[in-house]
């Protein structure tokens, strides 16, 4: 394909995108929704006037790593420490109740698998998929509803943050046992050291930022470091600590949302998402999702993969947080806003794929999932939140 071309694919998906986005609010919709119908009608699905390739998925990178710096940006530091023990606590939760549901969901298609067994990994390694959560597309929704910041919000972006370092671990143990190269201590270790790190540099950029801040007050100059370090983090992360690049890019947030000029940076990431990165991200979702190959097997086993896939994070966090003393309607938020699949289901299936522990076919499964789960998490969260909408939560 003529570089070029990519001008157009631009073009089409920023349109699309905007009017279906339009139209999504229109129906009381969070806009994600419509970008994410924008994908899959303008993709191979429907239209097919737009492929997925290489340069949108790595600007769709952008796009997420992006709204996770925001979402650390605008988070409060004193509030997401409050909630780190209760949301590691979902978080576990959320991790084990869809892994135990999805491998028995894979036996229950393809009969119970011996332990120890190559089918029991890839049972095991269906559930695998099951743990990881997308909170960008949450993050989006929270946002747009004015709820990010609430206690709500905050438990839900602690919880998956954790729950994707979680999932990593998982994920190294279950390949760990088809590979005898990987080796689940190092992940465990990594995890460890990049946390450490992320203090120590952490504390030192602070400084930095607030002595500039101070000295500089609302100057562009700011926003332009702010991203570079979001950007730097996020490559050491996923580079050097085997971390998840949205991790460091949510970690570079946290370290400058108590300066002063927190919010000003927040607005200039804002408007580079708005214009282009986040549509791209959203309507890159819809533009992965291939219908044409799906069999009628495949299709009663990813209606199953993607009602087990929901309602285990629902009951494994939704629970989790009423055991901390979460009330009913606020557990049920958490459970729903815990819910989202996206590019880190997408990562796990592909290290699958490479492993040996998923055919392909499979991969629509959780295209699927990632699809039901983008768009109806916002709409869920919408209806949650307007039987409140008075409280500050």
């Amino acid at each position: 394909m003529e570089s070029y071309f990519m001008f157009k694919n631009l073009a089409i998906i920023i349109v699309a995108a905007k009017v279906c986005g339009i139209a999504a609010r229109k129906c009381k919709a969070p806009q994600v929704v419509g970008e994410i119908i924008a994908g899959l009608i303008i993709g191979p699905s429907i239209l097919g006037w737009v492929e997925q390739s290489d340069f949108l998925a790595q600007l769709a990178e952008v796009g997420v790593v992006l709204l996770m710096f925001s979402a650390g940006l605008e988070t409060d530091l004193k509030d997401l420490l409050k909630t780190g023990p209760i949301a590691a606590l979902i978080a576990c939760a959320g991790v084990f109740v869809p892994l135990i549901c999805g491998a028995f969901l894979y036996m229950a298609f393809y009969g119970v698998a011996p332990w120890g067994s190559e089918e029991f990994y890839k049972a095991v390694f269906v559930g695998t998929i099951l743990t990881a959560t997308s909170v960008s597309i949450t993050v989006e929704s929270l946002k747009e509803m004015g709820k990010l910041k609430g206690h709500v919000g905050t438990t839900i972006l602690s919880a998956a943050i954790i729950d994707d370092v979680i999932g990593i671990i998982v994920l190294t143990f279950v390949i760990g046992f088809k590979s005898p190269d990987s080796k689940p201590v190092t992940v465990l270790v990594n995890t460890i050291l990049f946390f450490i790190f992320a203090i120590v540099v952490g504390f030192i950029f602070y400084k930095i930022f607030q002595y500039a801040d101070n000295k500089y007050p609302h100057t562009r100059r700011i926003p332009i470091m702010g991203l570079a370090l979001c950007l730097a983090m996020a490559f050491i992360a996923e580079k050097y600590f085997g971390i998840a690049d949205i991790t460091g890019a949510y970690v570079a947030g946290i370290i400058l949302c108590s300066i002063r000029d927190s919010k000003y940076i927040a607005e200039k990431m804002d408007t580079n998402s708005y214009m282009l990165f986040g549509p791209v991200f959203f309507a890159s979702i819809g533009l992965k999702t291939n219908v044409e190959s799906v069999t009628m097997s495949i299709l009663v086993f990813s209606i199953a993969f993607v009602a087990v896939g929901l309602i285990s994070k629902i009951i494994g966090c939704g629970l989790m947080a009423h055991l901390c003393k979460f009330n009913g309607l606020d557990s049920l938020k958490i459970g729903v806003g815990m819910m989202t699949r996206g590019e880190v289901a997408l990562i796990v299936a592909q290290k699958g794929l490479s492993a040996g522990l998923l055919t392909p076919v499979y991969f629509t499964s959780v295209i699927f999932l990632i699809i039901v789960s983008s768009i109806s998490t916002p709409i869920l969260l919408k209806i949650l939140y307007s039987r409140d909408a008075a409280s500050p939560t």
